[in-house]
């Protein structure tokens, strides 16, 4: 388990998987961004993004072979490049990625 500073308890994979993602409110392709993730868990991933988001916003990430789930930002950290990383946890389910067959459940 890792329990460093950001009080993550749950080990993440560090995956890079294609994935859609907008506001849960907005649902339904209205500004959506293509992006990628850095790496995910059942319960969370991080995310890169070209906006800002504030911890609280409610987002919703879909990926490209998977069903959409929201989700919390949990914090938004914007890089040298002007591009974000956010972290977001998934509150209503754990996250069946399609990916995790592929480890055999290494990670649960």
């Amino acid at each position: 388990m890792d329990h460093g500073p950001s009080g993550r308890t749950e080990k993440r994979l560090p995956i890079i998987l294609v994935v859609r993602i907008g506001h849960c409110e907005h649902a339904g392709g209205v500004g959506e961004e293509k992006t990628y993730t850095d790496n995910i868990s059942p319960h969370g991933a991080r995310l890169f993004s070209k906006q800002v988001w504030r911890p609280g916003d409610t987002v919703q990430v879909t990926p490209l072979s998977d069903e959409s789930v929201c989700g919390k930002v949990v914090y938004c950290q914007k890089m040298p490049d002007g591009i974000c990383s956010i972290g977001v946890q998934f509150q209503v389910r754990p996250v069946e990625w399609s990916v995790w067959q592929r480890f055999g459940g290494l990670v649960r």
